[in-house]
């Protein structure tokens, strides 16, 4: 047994140890030849590219793909940090990208920031090790020094679900100020007047962003108010601990309507309330979250929701950097701006 098991090994070791010589020689043509057909098949006559094909079938030839991106000095990678990867929509997001990139043969590589600006500078120096073609993040921060020093260095930055304006960064984001205004103008106008806004960090662009709207539209309505509960982080048991502080209240002090930062939080208040069993959704609270993953319309009462266009910011971002580093002087719109639009469900709608 040890014995075959070392004879598998040894023809493993063979047939990656193909050179690109030994291609060119079964297949009767130069080694230039091979490496046309391998970069440049257009260039070379159809019966020779059969031919080349053949002979790294016979043989057993493996790229090394490793060594020609050290060659060229880039990778065929791009890099993306998202905040909370376990979150649907950033996994659209990566989607999308994923999708993009492929239609150029990268590959994406993914980070997890966990929305720690430490965790992010640990991925994008991984990525600047890796060589990546470029960048798209959504960053913990609008403090991002090590941003500034790739794209200087060389390596195009385009960030994603977020702006910052007068940075130089490409973006592709959302109109969350907007979309905050449509989730409570949306309360607003089925009679809710007490409304709860549950977000994360404030410190987070769309977290703030979202409350900006979210203030406007109570503004223009002289008998509404608006408080604010700020959660460590847009999760799942976030938004549960925020739904548990609220139930408990006396009925004067409850709200009628919930806005949650992000559709997470909105799961998170909905089991809560639910599970309490003292307080109906929407008949005493309507709730509204923001994203419109797919788990919002699945939930027990169908969440209505301010829907982002996940894939399409994904792949978006992908082709904007791709034109960022083809023409980085083009005339081309570099910072793209979607709009949100606003899903009623039964969670608002009774």
């Amino acid at each position: 047994m040890s014995g075959y098991t070392r004879g598998i090994a040894w023809e493993e070791v063979q047939r990656v140890a193909v050179s690109v010589r030994e291609v060119a020689a079964t297949a009767g043509v130069s080694v230039g030849t091979v490496s046309n057909v391998l970069n440049r098949p257009d260039k070379v006559a159809d019966g020779t590219v059969r031919r080349v094909h053949d002979a790294i079938e016979q043989l057993g030839f493996v790229r090394n793909d490793a060594a020609r991106q050290l060659r060229a000095g880039r990778s065929r990678s791009i890099g993306l940090i998202v905040l909370d990867a376990g979150n649907p929509f950033f996994a659209d997001v990566a989607r999308g990208a994923a999708a993009r990139a492929d239609e150029d043969r990268l590959s994406v590589l993914l980070g997890n920031s966990d929305e720690d600006p430490v965790r992010e500078d640990g991925y994008l120096d991984l990525f600047r090790e890796q060589r990546v073609n470029g960048v798209l993040i959504t960053p913990a921060s609008d403090d991002a020094e090590k941003l500034r020093r790739m794209q200087a260095a060389g390596t195009p930055v385009v960030l994603v679900d977020h702006e910052i304006p007068g940075s130089g960064y490409c973006s592709v984001s959302v109109d969350d100020v907007e979309g905050g205004y449509l989730a409570v103008r949306h309360l607003l106008e089925i009679g809710r007047r007490r409304i709860v806004f549950v977000g994360g960090p404030s410190a987070l662009a769309q977290v703030a962003h979202r409350l900006a709207g979210a203030r406007r539209a109570v503004g223009e309505v002289a008998d509404a108010t608006l408080e604010v509960i700020e959660m460590p982080a847009l999760t799942v048991l976030n938004g549960r601990a925020a739904g548990e502080q609220i139930v408990v209240r006396p009925a004067g002090a409850r709200p009628d309507a919930l806005f949650a930062a992000n559709d997470l939080l909105a799961v998170g208040l909905l089991q809560a309330v639910t599970m309490d069993g003292t307080l109906r959704v929407p008949e005493d609270l309507a709730l509204i979250g923001y994203d419109d993953i797919d788990f919002a319309e699945a939930a027990v009462v169908p969440l209505s929701s301010i829907r982002q266009p996940a894939r399409l910011i994904g792949h978006t971002a992908v082709d904007l950097l791709l034109r960022s580093i083809d023409d980085p002087d083009g005339e081309y719109d570099r910072n793209v701006r979607f709009r949100p639009e606003l899903v009623v469900r039964r969670s608002t709608s009774g």
